[in-house]
C-alpha cells in the first residue's frame, strides 16, 4: 500500500494501550499482572463487567453492549459540541453500511433502486451496491479543485439516473477514501440543502474523521451541521452516519468493530431496522470493546495518555506525477503523467501496469486508479500515508523517486 507493513514496533504507541485492555479481557489473569497500567486494568474491568459471565465468549445484545452504545453517544456528543446523541439510535455492527443498503434498496421493484456514489470510491461499496442489486449512479469529484464535491455535478448525475432508475440515496466519503480530501462545512451545507430538495437519504461514511491534518482543516460531521440548519430541514433530512476502528487511528482493520447512528428515521422504519440488525446476531464482542476504547481514549493524566507523530508530503517532488494536498485519512490519489502510445500492447490499464512494476521492481504496493473510479483517459494511484512512522513514509518516497524516472523514459 505505499508502505511496509506488519512490523508493530513502528506503530503508534496509542496502539499499546488498546492492545493491553484487549489482552486483559481475552486473559483476565493479565489484571495481576504488575506490568500493566493501572487504567489498562480498570478498563478491562469494566467492560468484562458488561459480559455475561464475565466472559468475552458471550452473547451480547443484537444491537451492542449497553454500555458501550452510552460510551458511542456520549463520544458523539463531545464530537459534535453538545449536539444530543441517544444510544437509541446507536447500532454497533460489523457491516452496517450492508444491513442499510437492504433497508434501502428494493431489488424486486419493477424501478431499480438507485444510489448516487461518488467516483473515485472505493470498491468494496461499489461491491456492496451491486450485490444488493442497486443502481449505481456516479458523480465525479473535482480533481482540479482538491476533489471537492460540487453540487451542479449532483444535480447532473441524479438527472441522468432518473432516467433509468429511482435514486433514493446519497453516499458521501468525508474525509474521502481514496481522495484524502475533507468537506467545509458549506460543502456539507449545500449537499444536505440537495438532498433535503431531492427527498434523498443521506449515507454519511465518516471512518477517517480521526486522521485531520493541517491547521486549517477541520472535521465537520453531517450531524453536527445538519442539527445547526434550519427548523424543516434539521428535523426532516434522513442520515445515517458511520464510524469503525477499522479505520481512524486506531487503524485495527481486522478487529470489525463499528457503529451506525440513524437521525430523523420514522419510528417504524426504525424498529424494521433494529429487527434487521438483530437477525444477524450479536456484533463481535472484541470489535465492541475495541470501539469503546476509541471512543473513550486515555486522557491527560491517565498512565497510558498517547503520544503521536506529525509527518508531511513530498509528493511534489516526484516527477511525472501531481497530488493534491492530503487533508484527512490515509490515502491519498496521485495522478499519473504520462504517453499513452507506448503501453497500448500491454492491454491491461496504464494505471495497472504501473503497479505492477513497481511492485516488481522496488517492493512497493500501491493500488490503480482503474479499481476507484477516475475521469476518462485520467490515470491514478492510491497510496497510504504512513501516519504511525516517518521513517516508513521517507523510504517508500525514495523508492517511488528511483523507479519513476525509468517508467517514464521507457513508456514516453
Amino acid at each position: 500500500m505505499g508502505t511496509p507493513v506488519g512490523d508493530r514496533n513502528n506503530w503508534s504507541i496509542s496502539n499499546y494501550f488498546y492492545l493491553q485492555v484487549l489482552a486483559a479481557c481475552f486473559y483476565p489473569a493479565l489484571l495481576e499482572d504488575d506490568s500493566l497500567p493501572l487504567d489498562v486494568k480498570q478498563r478491562a474491568e469494566s467492560l468484562l463487567r458488561e459480559c455475561d459471565g464475565g466472559s468475552v465468549g458471550s452473547y451480547t445484545d443484537s444491537s451492542g453492549i449497553t454500555k458501550i452504545k452510552h460510551c458511542v453517544s456520549q463520544f458523539i456528543t463531545r464530537r459534535d459540541g453538545g449536539v444530543p446523541s441517544s444510544p437509541d439510535n446507536i447500532f454497533i455492527k460489523s457491516g452496517s453500511q450492508t444491513i442499510m443498503l437492504k433497508l434501502l434498496i428494493h431489488s424486486k421493484d419493477s424501478c431499480q433502486t438507485g444510489v448516487l456514489i461518488p467516483v473515485p470510491t472505493y470498491a468494496s461499496f461499489i461491491i456492496a451496491l451491486e450485490e444488493q442489486g442497486a443502481a449505481i449512479i456516479p458523480y465525479h469529484l473535482c480533481e482540479e479543485q482538491g476533489w471537492t464535491l460540487q453540487v451542479e455535478e449532483l444535480r447532473k448525475a441524479l438527472h441522468t439516473g432518473r432516467k433509468t432508475c429511482n435514486p433514493v440515496a446519497l453516499y458521501i466519503c468525508n474525509p474521502g477514501n481514496p481522495t484524502g480530501h475533507i468537506q467545509s462545512r458549506k460543502s456539507i451545507e449545500e449537499v444536505i440543502r440537495f438532498a433535503a430538495e431531492e427527498r434523498l437519504f443521506i449515507l454519511a461514511d465518516e471512518v477517517y474523521q480521526s486522521c485531520v491534518y493541517g491547521d486549517d482543516t477541520e472535521f465537520y460531521s453531517y450531524k453536527k451541521v445538519l442539527s445547526e440548519m434550519g427548523s424543516t430541514i434539521c428535523s426532516t433530512v434522513e442520515l445515517a452516519s458511520f464510524n469503525s476502528v477499522s479505520k481512524g487511528f486506531m487503524g485495527e482493520c481486522g478487529l470489525r468493530g463499528g457503529y451506525m447512528e440513524l437521525v430523523n428515521l420514522d419510528p417504524a422504519v426504525k424498529e424494521y431496522a433494529s429487527r434487521l440488525f438483530s437477525a444477524r446476531s450479536c456484533p463481535p464482542v472484541v470489535g465492541q470493546i475495541a470501539l469503546d476504547l476509541m471512543a473513550d481514549p486515555p486522557k491527560p493524566g491517565d498512565p497510558s495518555f498517547p503520544t503521536f507523530s506529525e509527518v508531511g508530503e513530498v509528493f511534489a517532488e516526484l516527477p511525472g506525477i501531481s497530488c493534491q494536498p492530503l487533508k484527512a485519512g490515509f490515502f491519498v490519489f496521485p495522478c499519473l503523467h504520462f504517453s499513452l502510445k507506448a503501453i497500448k500492447w500491454a492491454k491491461m490499464e496504464p494505471d495497472m501496469l504501473y503497479c505492477l512494476r513497481l511492485l516488481e521492481e522496488t517492493g512497493l504496493h500501491v493500488r490503480p486508479g482503474c479499481e476507484y473510479g477516475q475521469r476518462k483517459d485520467s490515470h491514478h494511484i492510491r497510496f497510504v500515508h504512513c501516519h504511525c512512522c516517518e521513517l516508513l513514509h521517507v523510504y517508500a518516497l525514495q523508492r517511488l523517486k528511483t523507479f519513476l524516472p525509468r517508467f517514464m523514459k521507457e513508456f514516453s
